[in-house]
């Protein structure tokens, strides 16, 4: 099986880098379980002070792989994809989200469990699950610690496209730079973060995230369970199906 996920290190830093072209990084069950794997190697390692995620390809991530909806346990694919915001927010390293493409639906919980976030001015976002008869419950776990209430209720309402400008001024990004400049921009953040100790990132981390992770395990198990609900009604699977279907191009 060809693996979907690579993890490098190199001078101090862990980089983990989502290479599923053919169905542009969708969160497959391969991919997720290569992606909690490569995270714990990098947790576990002395040498990475700082963990990197990014794309080998354009896309940073399409959401959920609708190709699987239809035979795949839906409760396991959510509680998964809780497990892996939970694994992001309490890593005792920093994690950094590099984006250089469109990020769609769950994709965005991994965004949003990142402690830091550059993206590419051309990089646009959206939240296309009431698109396809289903919630953005299990990411709301860490985009409603991100976003204002208002800029929740347009975004998961509407499924409309945003950039990424608008994404820094939601909170979801930290930063945007000219497509161009992303690499420039990456080596300067980690000039500064290589420079912090293991025990100031690992209590940091947990001032910063102390309200995130208690909304993890306040609802974790909730949130999974009405999106495996949903992704299983007959409602979605039309949607999905009707999505599927569409002309690609």
């Amino acid at each position: 099986m060809t693996e979907l996920v690579h993890l490098d290190f190199a001078d101090g830093v862990a980089t983990i880098t989502l290479d599923s072209e053919h169905n542009r990084n969708a969160l497959s069950r391969q991919l997720v379980t290569e992606l909690i794997g490569h995270l714990d190697t990098a947790v576990a390692d002395d040498t990475a002070k700082v963990i990197v995620l990014r794309s080998a390809h354009r896309v940073f991530c399409s959401g959920a792989d609708l190709s699987e909806a239809a035979t795949a346990d839906p409760a396991e694919g959510a509680r998964a994809m809780v497990g892996l915001q939970r694994q992001i927010v309490t890593a005792p390293k920093p994690v950094v989200v590099v984006l250089g493409g469109p990020v769609r639906a769950g994709g965005l919980g991994i965004v949003g469990a990142a402690d830091i976030v550059l993206a590419a001015e051309s990089v646009n976002f959206a939240l296309t699950e009431v698109r396809l008869a289903v919630a953005p419950a299990i990411i709301s776990l860490t985009l409603l610690e991100r976003f204002s209430s208002r800029a929740a209720a347009d975004l998961f309402l509407t499924g409309r496209k945003f950039t990424a400008t608008e994404a820094v001024a939601t909170g979801l990004v930290t930063r945007a730079v000219p497509d161009e400049e992303v690499d420039t921009a990456l080596a300067d953040l980690l000039a500064d973060l290589t420079l912090g100790y293991p025990q100031g990132f690992r209590e940091t981390k947990l001032l910063l995230n102390h309200d995130i992770i208690a909304r993890i395990d306040a609802l974790g198990e909730q949130v999974a369970a009405q999106s495996a609900r949903l992704f299983a009604s007959d409602e979605a699977r039309e949607a999905m199906l009707a999505f599927l279907s569409r002309p690609k191009g």
